[in-house]
């Protein structure tokens, strides 16, 4: 009997991890590309290209989002462990948070977003990833967001396209990272898009209408982080952070 209760608390234990851990995430890839499409469209060149004309490149070339969130009432110190304890319990790898300054008020993270898009051409097939640098300026009253992606994390299968002459059961498209110079498998390599340089910043684009999705789903993943952000810093991470306990 006491085994079976145990089996039973063990049970809970797990659903509750696995219920926290899906609570912990910004947004899953499907659930963004609803969330996109909802929002733009799902004509992805048309969405991108309206899109941009609102989007200025900053100095670096990177694509830069920045937004004030008022927080009237709450101290920097307040702020600060509500924005500490949201980014800790959201950003699962340990290396996400690559500066946690309590004194200058600041915390940076940096962590990939992986196969934010998939989308096959005519040659080629093409899984891209974003790695956006999100920066939280904290003062009394105030939280300053700046969210910041320069360039597209893309694993390309040159034998993944619609017209590809290899055998749809020998494609070897995947999950794995391999380098151009790397010789176990030809087919599979990695590269970095500069946003800049592709569409819609560029009219000739041959990855045109790869970009044009991974530029609007980069554009939603910063909506999704600031009204996440702000969530935090209003309601806290689950309604009952507050001093009255």
């Amino acid at each position: 009997m006491k085994r079976q209760s145990l089996r039973w608390m063990l049970a809970a234990i797990l659903i509750f991890c696995g219920t926290m851990s899906l609570q912990a995430q910004v947004m899953k890839a499907a659930d963004l590309e609803k969330y996109a499409k909802e929002r733009y469209g799902d004509k992805w060149l048309d969405a991108a290209k309206n899109l941009a004309s609102g989007l200025p490149l900053d100095k670096n070339e990177s694509l830069t989002y920045q937004q004030v969130i008022e927080a009237p009432g709450k101290t920097r110190d307040q702020l600060y462990v509500a924005l500490n304890y949201w980014a800790t319990a959201t950003f699962k790898d340990k290396q996400a948070i690559t500066l946690n300054d309590k004194e200058a008020g600041c915390i940076i993270i940096t962590s990939t977003i992986p196969a934010i898009v998939n989308h096959t051409g005519t040659l080629n097939k093409y899984s891209v990833s974003i790695t956006p640098v999100i920066r939280l300026d904290i003062k009394d009253g105030k939280v300053r967001v700046t969210y910041t992606v320069q360039s597209y994390d893309i694993l390309a299968d040159v034998s993944g396209g619609w017209l590809s002459l290899v055998d749809p059961d020998e494609r070897t498209y995947g999950d794995s990272k391999r380098k151009k110079e790397d010789k176990t498998n030809a087919r599979l390599y990695d590269e970095q898009w500069e946003i800049a340089k592709h569409y819609p910043f560029v009219e000739k684009d041959a990855q045109k209408r790869t970009c044009a999705k991974a530029l609007v789903m980069t554009h939603a993943y910063s909506n999704a982080i600031i009204d996440k952000v702000e969530e935090a810093i209003k309601n806290g991470i689950v309604g009952n952070e507050d001093d009255d306990w």
